[in-house]
C-alpha cells in the first residue's frame, strides 16, 4: 500500500512505524557533503505527514518522511548545535553526537490538509549500530514541520531529495 523506505536494492533491514513498508528499486548514491541543503515548495502546497520510517541501505541510512495532501514539499536540512521546538523554544530530546534539523515546507495542519497525521511512536527508533539514532518530532508551526534526527557521529555526509507515488521527503545519511 506505502512507498517504502528503501529505495534500493541494497537495504538490509527496515525499522517503521506502526504503517508496513515495502522496497522501491532507484540508484541512490551514497551522500557526500555536510552543508546545509534546500528546496522550495510547490505553489499552493498544503501537506502533512503522515508516516516516518527509518532504513539501512549499502553507505547509508535513510529516514522517509511520508506526506499526505497536496504539492510537492521544500525543506530546509542542516546540522545544528541543539534541537529547540519552533514557537516555544522548548529543548527536544534528541541521541547521537550530532542532530540534523528537517524543516519541510509547504506544510499544513491535518484539518487544512484533509490527512490523518503521523500517529506513531515519537522518537521512532533508528537502526541497531546504525547512524540514526532516532528521530524526534513532526510538528507544524507557521507552515513548516519540524523534525529532528539523532546521527551518531559528527560530520556524516547527508543528502535530501523528493519521491513522489506517494509523496516523500527523504533525508540520507552516510554510514
Amino acid at each position: 500500500m506505502l512507498g517504502g523506505c528503501a529505495e534500493s536494492d541494497s537495504a538490509t533491514t527496515s525499522v517503521s512505524s506502526l504503517l508496513p513498508t515495502t522496497s522501491v528499486a532507484s540508484d541512490d548514491a551514497i551522500p557526500t557533503d555536510t552543508s546545509p541543503k534546500e528546496a522550495q515548495r510547490s505553489e499552493g502546497a498544503a501537506l502533512s505527514v503522515t508516516d516516518i520510517r527509518v532504513g539501512e541501505h549499502e553507505g547509508f541510512n535513510r529516514v522517509v518522511y511520508e506526506l499526505g495532501g497536496t504539492g510537492t514539499p521544500g525543506w530546509n536540512v542542516e546540522y545544528v548545535d541543539a534541537a529547540a521546538q519552533d514557537g516555544s523554544g522548548r529543548p527536544v530530546d534528541v541521541g547521537g553526537q550530532a542532530i540534523l534539523e528537517v524543516r519541510i515546507t509547504g506544510s499544513a495542519y491535518p484539518f487544512d490538509s484533509k490527512v490523518e497525521p503521523y500517529s506513531g511512536p515519537d522518537p521512532v527508533s533508528g537502526i541497531p549500530g546504525g547512524v540514526v539514532t532516532d528521530v524526534n518530532g513532526a510538528l507544524v508551526f507557521e507552515g513548516v514541520t519540524q523534525s529532528f534526527i539523532g546521527v551518531s557521529e559528527k560530520g556524516r555526509p547527508f543528502s535530501v531529495h523528493a519521491l513522489t507515488g506517494p509523496t516523500r521527503l527523504v533525508v540520507d545519511i552516510a554510514t
